[in-house]
């Protein structure tokens, strides 16, 4: 017994040495690596590419009105995807309308609305699972049917259409101790805001100067611009320019 044990690692120990390769890992124990492990992959909510028939248009202050997201132009009935991967939050009726929340990286959320449910909360969903159908009658919409798709971190709500790197929207991963931006060269332009962390280290004044409108709330007394919770375990994500202007179609 104690000769076999011996020619067994005799023989791991010859495989070992000429560099046999290992056998693949499992999925579960990849490690992510620093340019895709914090960098979610959003997509459209629906099908295709559909039509943006109201953009997203913040109130100056959090109890006015104003329009807190956009609304995307779809046929009743079709069926409404998760734009990234997340957990669901929520599904059920708010003011009478039936809506989805799902939770992604980053402390943001997706809504959206008015669909009719076929996820739980609690169900893990990957970008593009189905979340239900699409009813008629949301609220100003000047077509059949349109989908509210709202996005928020907390309760500040942000342009949805920076999830798509839209424009000249996009949404970049930043080290929040180096202020340091991906090897790809990227800079951010005006109108930088933080979605998920804290805001990169001297851009609250140009932000300022340029008037962006990134769904940022005006700070409360005794806060200074900039000065946002960070999200634990999470990369915070650089919002680069300023919102997306797309006409409202009549």
């Amino acid at each position: 017994m104690r000769q076999r044990v011996r020619r067994a690692t005799v023989w791991c120990a010859a495989l070992l040495a000429i560099g046999v390769p290992a056998a693949p890992a499992t999925v579960g124990a990849v490690t992510p690596t620093a340019d895709s492990g914090h960098r979610p992959v959003f997509r459209w909510p629906v099908d295709g590419t559909p039509r943006p028939v109201r953009r997203f248009d913040p109130p100056p202050l959090p109890w006015q009105a104003g329009h807190r997201g956009v609304d995307l132009a779809a046929a009743p009935g079709t069926t409404v995807r998760a734009a990234g991967p997340g957990t669901v939050l929520f599904a059920g009726p708010v003011a009478g309308r039936p809506v989805i929340t799902v939770g992604h990286a980053a402390g943001l959320r997706t809504t959206y609305e008015p669909v009719r449910p076929d996820v739980r909360p609690g169900d893990p969903v990957p970008a593009g699972a189905p979340l239900g159908t699409l009813l008629a009658g949301h609220p100003g919409c000047p077509v059949a049917g349109c989908l509210h798709w709202g996005l928020r971190r907390d309760a500040e709500y942000l342009d949805p259409l920076a999830l798509l790197g839209l424009g000249p929207v996009r949404l970049l991963p930043v080290d929040a101790d180096r202020g340091s931006y991906p090897p790809d060269g990227t800079r951010p332009a005006s109108g930088v805001q933080s979605v998920g962390g804290s805001a990169a280290p001297g851009w609250g004044d140009r932000r300022r100067a340029t008037g962006c409108r990134c769904g940022q709330r005006r700070p409360r007394s005794g806060s200074a611009p900039g000065e946002q919770r960070g999200q634990p375990g999470g990369q915070p994500l650089v919002l680069v320019g300023g919102v997306v202007d797309l006409p409202a179609e009549p």
